[in-house]
């Protein structure tokens, strides 16, 4: 038997849920709202609160800040009809035991109950002191989206290094950048290192700096992007590409908090967070040869999987308006809003390209659209490419909408806050859409699709591996 506190303003909730968790065999007492909670821990401190988010007054987030130093060892699961992003990560974040979406399932709830209530008589209940501003920049609703804001909220406030695995286009570097607004080095610098888009020549450079005269061109000393990075947060992306002789370095930058500059000898002290970020199979990668198993073990001191779209459907509908709000809003026009049609296509699709796919499809729409509202006729061009006519003028019409699209695509990327490695991402960008396409006519088949590129089988793995795309991925086969 155990104390345990129910907070919510809705009082049938209060009720029914009391009477069960009697049932139980608990001792339960509850309040309206978040002071009247505070009010009955003064009086005598529970072994577990159950506290929703948004109730008269002061917040359930707030209430959580204030118990955190009222009663520090006291275990609170958030519960609310609201999954926002923010409010799961800064749950966790303040040292929620845990976050839950109502309606729950009681069997579910009632086993995290008796979890929390084992933590809390450890002494493990989670607990951070961490206040810091919301990011706003990861969007979903999914329960495979709430527990990336959960492990988000729980390694913010650590020094841990965290290596984010997902296919391309699935968000990792916004769960970095969420990793980051969250942690006690905020304030400082949030560098980005794409492995892939700095030539292997430069990237040693890029990162550990040089002392001069180092190499041919060297003139005078300058500091890596490391140094750089002092207090703050190194995200070093599709780190699967890193070249063997950096992945030694980047060991002893992890296990001795120190790097050498290029033509230097003498070890210098670095204090920056490692985050890291691959779409590639990094086991695989090991065995062969081209990936230290080491620096693995180094990196995955916490793993952060993110799902791909097609694995969180039901969060479709709210990416697109999110999508399609942002889009209009650069292009200053008002939206035109989501109609069923354009909402049951976007759900039919497979999305090889994930979310970033999503969000490109969208911004098209709006496009072609021109201030209609979006159905399925809109949403099936994004996601075609033009439609031919019959009369050249119709095809030439087309063909200049497209380019058109790509056009607007390519500038707002120039002009986006950070260009780090722009033209390398964006010819990956058309060069998965082009194999992704060719593979789908092709059914599948690498070597018609090869064929049918006018390049090499060969040529054409390379190109799927570097770019992360399989045939599954690239290709809805049927019966699958």
């Amino acid at each position: 038997m155990a104390r345990i506190l129910i907070v919510d303003d809705e009082a049938g909730l209060r009720q029914s849920f009391a009477r069960l968790l009697r049932q139980e065999g608990h001792e339960v007492t509850d309040a309206a709202s978040g002071e009247e909670a505070l009010a009955r821990v003064a009086e005598r401190v529970p072994e577990l609160a159950v506290m929703d988010v948004r109730m008269p007054g002061a917040s359930g987030i707030e209430i959580l800040k204030r118990l955190r130093v009222l009663a520090p060892g006291l275990p609170v699961i958030i519960m609310t009809a609201y999954g926002a992003t923010e409010t799961a990560i800064e749950a966790v974040n303040q040292g929620a035991f845990d976050y839950v979406l109502k309606p729950f399932e009681i069997p579910h709830m009632l086993r995290l109950i008796e979890q929390a209530l084992a933590a809390g008589r450890a002494g493990a209940a989670p607990q951070s002191e961490a206040e810091h501003a919301v990011p706003g920049a990861l969007v979903g609703q999914s329960q495979a989206m709430q527990e990336v804001y959960k492990m988000i909220g729980r390694v913010a406030g650590t020094s841990a290094t965290v290596l984010i695995r997902g296919e391309s286009g699935t968000g990792k570097e916004l769960v970095a950048r969420a990793v980051h607004a969250y942690s006690r080095r905020s304030a400082k610098p949030f560098l980005v290192i794409n492995c892939v888009a700095i030539p292997e020549t430069l990237l040693e450079s890029e990162l550990f700096g040089h002392e001069k005269g180092a190499f041919t061109g060297a003139g005078a000393r300058r500091a890596g992007r490391i140094e750089l990075a002092a207090g703050g947060t190194i995200f070093l992306d599709e780190i699967g590409d890193m070249p063997l002789s950096i992945q030694a370095k980047m060991l002893r930058l992890l296990e001795e908090k120190s790097i050498e500059r290029l033509g230097g000898g003498k070890p210098l002290p670095v204090d920056a967070r490692i985050l890291a970020a691959t779409n590639r199979d990094l086991e695989t990668a090991i065995a062969g040869g081209t990936f230290r198993e080491d620096l693995f073990y180094r990196l995955k001191v916490v793993t952060i999987n993110l799902p791909p779209l097609r694995e969180r459907a039901g969060d479709i509908p709210i990416l697109a308006e999110h999508f399609l709000a942002r889009h209009a809003r650069e292009l200053g026009v008002p939206s035109p809003g989501l109609l069923d049609s354009g909402l049951r296509l976007l759900g039919e699709y497979a999305w090889p390209g994930n979310v970033r796919e999503l969000a490109n499809v969208v911004q098209k729409a709006l496009i072609f659209g021109r201030g209609v509202p979006i159905g399925a006729d809109q949403i099936g061009r994004a996601l075609a490419g033009a439609q031919t006519g019959g009369a050249a003028g119709g095809a030439i019409g087309n063909v200049q909408a497209v380019e058109d699209a790509v056009r607007e695509y390519v500038r707002q990327a120039l002009l986006a806050e950070d260009t780090t490695g722009v033209f390398h991402r964006l010819t990956d960008r058309f060069d998965g859409l082009i194999v992704a396409e060719a593979l789908t006519i092709c059914g599948g088949n690498r070597s018609r699709a090869a064929k049918l590129l006018g390049i090499s089988r060969p040529n054409l793995l390379a190109k799927m591996d570097k770019l992360g795309l399989s045939v599954r991925q690239s290709v809805k086969l049927e019966g699958s």
